[in-house]
């Protein structure tokens, strides 16, 4: 599975190898290299090895050891095009930003080091569009990939499309696991050919509109602009640019039904309707504290919907010319900047390509906590929580309910060891939820305009792309890839033992 993986991330190099060509040629021998030799190392893993015994924790293995090694091999472009190289720093420091814009890519958060030392626009094109490519693999999922074009693994497709999607899971739209993962990707694909073609009519040249249309679809957020979408000022590419991140966050699941039905099958979705509801309100109460700020408007209509929307779906983008402008979120008033951490938090659907907790896991919180009060008042009533229409198995409850306790843990222990590192607390909690729900920008130092080198050290980065990593499998896949690694160590030296007796 991991080399197919890599099979696929060295043709989306050789795609920008050959987009090099168009710029003098830039980046044209260290693209050309990395698609040698990742495509090497793919078809080395994949040819010796074979399918083994696929239970649930082998499962998880896979998935995880699949992530890490990509995010490791996606290091190899930039450092070849020694795209983070620079004065002043040592290798050590190059090795880690060059890891972290990989994870960063491949999880499709957005954070980026990029910054004033090391501007985007002083990138050839070849790397910035394999760094645009790495957002849309990861978007939709690499395994999700992998299980489309490998009919062997039909048996343990649905448990490992399931493992890598975060949420309450991925439900089966066809009867062969292969046929689901390939309705996925023809959708994603199909998205993404709209939104290019709309942002080109919008006025962006074809390589920003293709590039752009990557990372919209996989509401990933990296641009191929310092100033990102700020940098047309364009109303219309960034109602084009929403529109793509509304889609892209809601499930996939309902965009399959409504193709298949020929008709729209979201209205009846609870956490469709919730999702709306709070991209509405929040748009709604933003805009009019922005007026309360001082904000005409239409300006703060229009930068209310933006950020909002950029948060609630983990898209990334910014629409601010530069820090402290009007869309720069990170400058407006304390108040704002609270209730936007709520968007940061939680994020889109279950079953899209978004981030964040997800409101889904918002919405069964609030029907357990609706049932525990009215069992207070009923204390010999059978009460179970309902969402919608529909109960709510316990089971699903106690997940969520887990989930929440571990990652509010991760935020505390994230948020102390960076400020232990000498990060202010704002930047040090928002860069934590940021990361972990692969969000991209956030308050303080990483504000929209703003880079991660500015708010964090070497070690720091560190910590956040394992919570990107952390964020785009989820907590308990991550802490279970360990387990078969584990009981084969176990294993290993339990036989050790037993051999050294003998002797």
């Amino acid at each position: 599975m991991t080399g197919i993986a890599l099979l696929f991330v060295s043709a989306g190099i050789a795609v920008s190898t050959l987009v090099s060509l168009f710029d003098k040629r830039v980046d044209f021998i260290a693209l050309l290299t990395a698609t040698v030799v990742i495509g090497l190392l793919g078809a080395f893993f994949f040819t010796s090895t074979k399918l083994g015994k696929t239970d649930q924790a082998s499962i998880f293995t896979a998935v995880g050891t699949t992530w890490l090694l990509v995010s490791l091999v996606g290091t190899i472009p930039y450092l070849l095009a020694g795209t983070f190289t620079r004065a002043g720093i040592g290798i050590p420091e190059v090795l880690v930003d060059s890891l972290f814009e990989s994870v960063s890519g491949f999880t499709a958060s957005g954070s980026t080091v990029f910054g004033l030392h090391n501007t985007i626009e002083s990138q050839g094109s070849g790397i910035l569009f394999y760094r645009q490519l790495t957002q849309w693999m990861g978007g939709m999922g690499i395994v999700v990939l992998v299980v489309s074009v490998l009919p062997s693994l039909r048996a343990s497709g649905l448990g490992l499309i399931d493992a890598e999607a975060p949420g309450a899971g991925v439900e089966r739209i066809a009867p062969r696991v292969v046929e689901t993962a390939k309705k996925f990707w023809y959708i994603y694909a199909s998205l993404t050919l709209l939104i290019a073609l709309a942002l080109f009519i919008s006025g962006m040249g074809v390589f920003d509109a293709v590039s752009h249309a990557l990372t919209t679809a996989s509401t990933g957020g990296f641009s191929t602009k310092d100033s990102s979408i700020g940098y047309w000022n364009s109303g219309a590419i960034e109602i084009v640019v929403m529109f793509g991140f509304l889609i892209s966050a809601i499930n996939y699941t309902l965009h399959a039904r409504s193709l298949e039905k020929k008709r729209l099958d979201h209205a009846s979705d609870p956490e469709f309707k919730s999702f709306v509801g709070v991209v509405a309100t929040g748009i709604l109460f933003i805009t009019l504290l922005l007026i309360k700020d001082g904000f005409s408007v239409g300006t703060a209509l229009r930068n209310a919907s933006f950020n909002v929307v950029t948060l609630a779906t983990s898209g990334g983008y910014g629409n601010a010319l530069g820090r402290g402008e009007a869309g720069d979120f990170a400058s407006w008033s304390g108040s704002t900047q609270l209730l936007l951490l709520f968007f940061i938090i939680f994020g889109g659907c279950t079953g899209s390509t978004s981030g964040g907790v997800k409101i889904m896991r918002l919405r069964i919180g609030l029907a357990h906590s609706y049932r525990i009060l009215r069992s207070i008042r009923r204390p010999r009533a059978l009460i179970q929580a309902r969402m919608g229409n529909r109960t709510i198995p316990d089971s699903l409850v106690e997940r969520v309910a887990g989930f929440v306790i571990v990652y509010g843990v991760l935020v505390i222990i994230g948020t102390l060891i960076l400020t232990a590192l000498g990060t202010d607390l704002i930047t040090s909690l928002s860069g934590t939820f940021s990361t972990l729900g692969n969000m991209g920008p956030g308050l303080g130092e990483i504000g929209p305009t703003s880079s991660f080198v500015d708010g964090f050290s070497a070690p720091g980065r560190l910590l956040l792309l394992l919570f990107m990593l952390i964020g785009r499998l989820e907590i308990f896949p991550m802490l279970l890839m360990f387990v078969v690694p584990y009981r084969n160590s176990v294993k290993n030296i339990r036989n050790i033992k037993r051999d050294t007796r003998d002797l």
